[in-house]
C-alpha cells in the first residue's frame, strides 16, 4: 500500500501568520456600517481633496494617460518632487527620487530593499503598527525603544535610543511628527542620532508622511518639521518616505514617495517592478500639481487642524479622568483615560454605547494602552459632537 504524505495545512507562513491584525480596523469593524456612528478612528481628513488636483487626474484620464509608466514614476513628477524637496530640505536630485503607490508601499519597499531575516530593526514607539510589522513580514527582529508620557507630553530619552542601536543593528525606523502621539524630534536630536548611526553603519527610515503639519509652538508655525534630508549627505545611509495622503488631503490616490541614496536607486526599482511595477500616470499628474499649487492647501490644512487641536484638547482636558498633551505635529490627540487598562474593550465599548469611533492606543504597541487616539483632522462642530458623546460616555 502506497503512503502518501500528510498535506501540509492551508496557512500562510509562520512569519505572516504571527503579525499582529490592525485593532484599528478592528474597532472600525464593529461600526463602519453603522450610519449613527461618528467616527474618528482613521487617520484621515474630513475635506475631499482639491478641485484643482481632482482636476489634474481627471484631464490626465481624458487624454487617454492609461498606460505604464516607468519604475519610478514619470520624469517630470520626479523632479517636481526633487524641487520641492530642494526648497524644504537639502538639495535633492531626480536621480534620487523614486515614486510609489502610497507611502506605505514607500515604507514596504524600503524594508524589503534594506531587512534580511534576523536583521535587528529599531523602532521608537508607539507608532503606526505598519512601522513594527513590516520588517517582522521579511523575518526581521523588531526592538521597540518607547517615548516616555508626562507633563511635557511625549519624550524621547535619547541615551536609550543609542544604547539600543547597537553595532550589528540594520536599521532604525522613525516617524516624526509621530503617529499617534504628535512628539517630534528636533534637530539636535537628529544629528545626534545620525552621527551614531554613521559610526555604527545603521540606517535610518523615516516616515516623513506628516512633516508639514508641524506646529511651531515655540515660535511661528514651521514650514516644516525638522528632517533629516536636513543634515544628512546624498550618500548617508539615510532613507526618507513620504505621502500626497495627508498634507495635499489624497488619501484615495495612493501615491507616495522615496528618497534614497542614488547607489539603492537600481535595486529598489526591481522591487517596485515586483510589486505594483508603477503608480497609474493619472495619479501622478494629480501629483505634479499638487506639489506645484498646493501650497495655499497646506496652509489652510495647518491653520484648520491647529484650531481644531486647540479645541479638542481644551475639552479633553476638562473631561474627569482624561489627561492629553497638545501635539506638536500630526493631526492626533493621543490621550489617557485614567482607569482604562484595556483600550481595545474601551473602544469598542465607545463604538456600542456612545456610537463614537476612537482608535485603540493599545494598536500602536504595549506603550500604548491606556491611551486613545482621536484624529482631529475633521470641522469643529463635529469635534463638539464627538466630545460631548464622550462626556456623556464617562459620566455614566
Amino acid at each position: 500500500m502506497t503512503h502518501l504524505p500528510a498535506m501540509a495545512a492551508l496557512t500562510a507562513r509562520g512569519a505572516v501568520q504571527r503579525l499582529v491584525a490592525s485593532q484599528i480596523r478592528e474597532v472600525a469593524n464593529a461600526g463602519m456600517n453603522d450610519p449613527a456612528i461618528l467616527p474618528f478612528w482613521f487617520g484621515e481628513p474630513d475635506e475631499v481633496t482639491p478641485p484643482f488636483i481632482r482636476d489634474a487626474a481627471v484631464a490626465a484620464l481624458a487624454r487617454g494617460e492609461t498606460f505604464y509608466t516607468g519604475n519610478f514614476g514619470l520624469p517630470e513628477l520626479r523632479e517636481t518632487i526633487a524641487g520641492y524637496l530642494s526648497g524644504l530640505h537639502r538639495p535633492t536630485a531626480a536621480d534620487e527620487v523614486a515614486v510609489t503607490a502610497s507611502g506605505m508601499s514607500a515604507l514596504m519597499l524600503t524594508v524589503e530593499a534594506l531587512v534580511d531575516p534576523g536583521d535587528r530593526v529599531v523602532v521608537v514607539t508607539p507608532v503606526w503598527p505598519n512601522l513594527t510589522e513590516i520588517p517582522k513580514i521579511l523575518g526581521g527582529e523588531v526592538v521597540r525603544v518607547p517615548l516616555a508620557f508626562g507633563a511635557a507630553g511625549w519624550t524621547l530619552d535619547l541615551d536609550r535610543l543609542r544604547d539600543a542601536l547597537t553595532p550589528g543593528t540594520r536599521a532604525l525606523i522613525v516617524n516624526s511628527p509621530n503617529n499617534p502621539t504628535g512628539w517630534t524630534l528636533d534637530a539636535a536630536q537628529q544629528r545626534a542620532i545620525l552621527a551614531h548611526c554613521r559610526q555604527h553603519g545603521i540606517w535610518i527610515v523615516a516616515d516623513d508622511v506628516y512633516e508639514r503639519l508641524s506646529y511651531g509652538d515655540s515660535g511661528p508655525a514651521l514650514a516644516c518639521a525638522p528632517s533629516f534630508l536636513d543634515l544628512a549627505a546624498p550618500d548617508d545611509r539615510v532613507v526618507s518616505t513620504n505621502s500626497f495622503s495627508k498634507s495635499w488631503l489624497m488619501t484615495g490616490f495612493r501615491l507616495g514617495w522615496i528618497v534614497a541614496p542614488p547607489a539603492l536607486m537600481p535595486d529598489l526599482g526591481k522591487l517596485i517592478e515586483y510589486n505594483t511595477s508603477c503608480s497609474p500616470a493619472f495619479v501622478q499628474r494629480a501629483g505634479i500639481v499638487a506639489l506645484r499649487d498646493g501650497e495655499p492647501t497646506i496652509a489652510h490644512t495647518l491653520a484648520r487642524y491647529r484650531q481644531a487641536r486647540d479645541l479638542l484638547l481644551r475639552e479633553l482636558n476638562a473631561l474627569p479622568r482624561v489627561v492629553a498633551a497638545p501635539p506638536p505635529g500630526a493631526m492626533y490627540a493621543f490621550f489617557r483615560v485614567e482607569g482604562v487598562t484595556d483600550s481595545l474593550a474601551f473602544c469598542k465599548q465607545l463604538v456600542r454605547e456612545a456610537k463614537l469611533g476612537l482608535a485603540p492606543g493599545s494598536a500602536f504597541g504595549p506603550e500604548g494602552d491606556g491611551f486613545v487616539r482621536w484624529c482631529f483632522a475633521a470641522g469643529e462642530a463635529r469635534l463638539a459632537d464627538g466630545i460631548d458623546r464622550l462626556r456623556r460616555f464617562l459620566a455614566h
